[in-house]
């Protein structure tokens, strides 16, 4: 007895206590601003669109995520009989897995974040968003269903493309830095933030960031217009759920990313770096909900152009400047 007592004390063993609570604390909180984010959208597509939102439930709406939650737990959870059923059931469990996953590398302050200092940050992000469309692909694959299969298919064409020139938005950024660690490109934002130097990986990286969530313009692979909903046709009940929830934990992911690699992270005067990384991500989620209620969506054909015919070009282009410039100053 005595023996797991001074175990349980032990300052290790506290530490590691600490940092799974934290851990705990930022994988809660992500997952209901990602719920809530749900009510904030419909709330300022309305006001942008001249019309009421949510308004019925709650003050403002505000409990009409609740409601649709309650709905989602009861409604039916079919399983279609002609589906693959092992891979259709782990498909949406892939989908929003991977992507809070990836929240883990994300300096949120100087002190609360699960790996800030992970020496594979970047490239740890770039798996995650790598196995993502597994989820898609197997989603569409598995529901034995044309429109399905096609939402599949160009959720795996759209990702190669803008993946690409993703990784090369960012090497301007790790070049200047000296470092794939989160924590060290925030550090290294202290004078100037990197949108300055790097404004042309920045425009390259949000838009591959755009593409990756499938959030409008590029949500091609759930077109209502043209493929009913998608990859996620057949699905109903908790597992659409799981999709629909991923989708908002991607739009956070990548606007904490946005607001860590070129918007100097935590870092800020008089408010607290708390207050700073929220109020900066919450700049670019507006952003992102702005993006859908402004803009068309392209054709595919139109999609697929842009990514190999303007921001490869740009991207390389950014690498190649920022990789002569880090030469001339050592």
């Amino acid at each position: 007895m005595t023996a797991i007592l001074e175990v349980l004390t032990a300052p290790a063993f506290v530490a590691i206590l600490v940092e799974v609570g934290k851990g705990l604390v930022i994988l809660f909180g992500m997952v209901i601003v990602a719920a809530l984010l749900i009510w904030i959208e419909r709330r300022l597509l309305g006001l942008w669109q001249d019309r009421y939102g949510p308004n019925r439930v709650g003050p403002f709406g505000s409990l009409q995520v609740v409601a649709d939650m309650i709905k989602i737990f009861f409604k039916e959870d079919w399983i279609p009989p002609f589906v693959d059923k092992p891979t259709f059931i782990i498909a949406p469990m892939i989908a929003m897995g991977t992507l809070m996953l990836a929240f883990m590398i994300i300096p949120i302050t100087p002190t609360w974040g699960v790996a800030p200092d992970l020496s594979i940050g970047v490239l740890f992000f770039f798996a995650i968003a790598g196995l993502e469309v597994y989820a898609v692909m197997l989603g569409g694959w598995s529901s034995n269903s044309k429109y399905s299969l096609l939402g599949g298919l160009r959720s795996a064409a759209q990702m190669v493309s803008y993946e690409v020139f993703m990784g090369l938005a960012l090497m301007g950024v790790v070049m200047q830095t000296g470092s794939f660690a989160l924590s060290d490109i925030v550090a290294a934002q202290k004078d100037v933030w990197f949108i300055v130097p790097q404004f042309f990986g920045f425009c390259t990286f949000a838009l591959a960031s755009i593409a990756v969530v499938h959030r409008h313009p590029f949500d091609l692979p759930e077109a209502e217009q043209e493929l009913a909903a998608g990859y996620h046709t057949e699905y109903s009940g908790m597992k659409f759920g799981m999709f629909m929830v991923a989708e908002y934990v991607g739009v956070v992911l990548v606007s904490a990313l946005l607001v860590t690699l070129f918007f100097g992270g935590w870092q800020g005067p008089w408010l607290p770096p708390i207050a700073w990384f929220g109020l900066k991500t919450s700049i670019f989620v507006i952003i992102f909900i702005l993006l859908r209620a402004a803009l068309p969506r392209p054709r595919y054909d139109q999609v697929m152009g842009a990514g190999w015919k303007f921001c490869l070009p740009l991207a390389v282009i950014n690498m190649l400047v920022t990789g002569a410039v880090v030469l001339s100053n050592p």
